[in-house]
């Protein structure tokens, strides 16, 4: 092996720093997507509890539920379910649904930030390549990248015939796969339903009945369904893992885990090379936690975060036309927007255009630009002030968030 080169594919790159471990997607030979898990600092992103609710919050519509971690969630009642699971009523409220000292099944949905708990939902999801299992819920929904029109309904239709009861969201990478790698994904969340269901019903006091997946599951999850060249591991143990989950659930990328050996480099070196050094991942990485973007023609993107949002500043540099300068940021923004994490409100100030018509295809550039994050993101439209409004939801920590943790530790060592 002559070391990860870039190509029209995609490859997964996956390594243990210290206490992180990274998992970086490229595609074209281009970082397009980063998922990383700190080891002091883990995630509950998609972990699943069984809580007991600590108190009524009526003033928030709410309830907070001891997960037995320290540090208790909250429960929005817009999240919530009535007694033995039935939907929320259109305005129900929270004291209608729940009680205090009741135990209630709950997951992850957004990781504690700064002194709030993490976010919590009883609409349990167990995510796949292709399908996302929703237990409590009654249909099979398609999704919406897949257009509209009788494929849809024929792979509805398909996946009823394919999938055990109901409760399923089929990700736009089903419509291609093979039935048997759909009926083993089903099979797969259907059992850690039944799994976590039983767990629920022995009861006990608040207790993890799942974890979430971790950072390399993730990026599998989210971007095997395009079934990447290589998924190359920096680490023999995590390489033996990673195969074995692709056994049970993707059997089709289990040949394309491969673990990555300096020795085989067609140019060693002096000391041990990590997998990332090899395309300078590690000092791309660090560009991400500044907060000026180049583009091409001298033009830049300033990302700059608070806590309540991020506003991107998008500068014209020595280029002529603002609309070229615009879509060519639309395209990095959305990038941009992935690999840091950023979630939450977003606002943009483009370069001004004098051309109504130019700002709608802007809009609609950057609309198909943030079409394929993994996390919901919505454009809403031109402000009053020529802003434009986005919104990304929250997944896990924020990428400045975990680094930085690292760089303190550094700092006091």
């Amino acid at each position: 092996m002559s070391g990860p080169a870039g190509g029209t594919g995609s490859d997964i790159l996956i390594d243990r720093d210290g206490p992180l471990t990274r998992a970086a997607v490229l595609t074209g030979g281009r970082l397009t997507d980063l998922y990383i898990d700190h080891a002091e600092r883990p995630s509950l992103l998609g972990h699943v509890f069984l809580g007991r609710v600590e108190r009524i919050a009526t003033g928030l519509d709410g309830a907070f539920v001891d997960l037995g971690t320290g540090k208790s969630g909250l429960l929005s009642a817009l999240d919530a379910r009535g007694p033995k699971g039935r939907p929320k009523a259109k305005g129900e409220r929270i004291g209608n649904l729940l009680r205090t000292g009741q135990t209630v099944l709950v997951q992850v949905k957004a990781d504690a930030t700064g002194s709030k708990g993490p976010s919590l939902t009883m609409d349990i999801t167990l995510p796949g390549r292709f399908l996302v299992h929703a237990p409590l819920g009654r249909d099979v929904a398609v999704s919406k990248r897949l257009g509209s029109g009788p494929e849809r309904t024929e792979l509805a239709r398909r996946i009823q015939d394919i999938a055990p009861g109901a409760g399923w969201i089929v990700r736009a990478g089903a419509a291609t796969a093979p039935d048997g790698l759909l009926a083993a994904e089903s099979d797969a969340l259907h059992l850690a339903w039944r799994s976590i269901r039983d767990a629920a019903e022995r009861g006990g006091g608040p207790s993890l009945l799942l974890t979430g997946p971790d950072a390399p599951r993730r990026a599998l999850i989210e971007h095997g369904a395009a079934a990447p060249s290589r998924i190359i591991v920096d680490d023999a143990a995590l390489a033996r893992d990673l195969a074995d989950w692709c056994a049970d659930r993707a059997p089709d990328l289990e040949e394309r885990v491969e673990p990555f050996d300096a020795r085989l480099l067609a140019t060693p070196s002096d000391g041990r090379q990590r997998l990332f050094d090899l395309r300078d991942l590690d000092a791309e990485i660090e560009t991400l936690l500044g907060t000026r973007v180049p583009l091409s023609g001298g033009g830049s993107l300033v990302i700059e975060r608070t806590e309540a949002m991020t506003v991107v500043d998008v500068n014209a540099g020595e280029r002529g036309n603002p609309l070229d300068v615009n879509l060519e940021a639309a395209a990095e923004i959305a990038r941009q927007l992935r690999l840091r994490n950023a979630g939450g409100i977003v606002v943009v100030d483009f370069v001004n255009m004098r051309n109504r018509g130019d700002a709608e295809r802007l809009l609609n550039a950057l609309s198909r630009a943030v079409e394929d994050d993994p996390a919901q993101t919505q454009v809403y439209g031109l402000s009053k002030l020529g802003l434009v409004e986005m919104t990304r939801a929250r997944r896990g920590t924020a990428l400045a968030e975990l680094l930085g943790t690292v760089r303190t530790a550094a700092a006091e060592d």
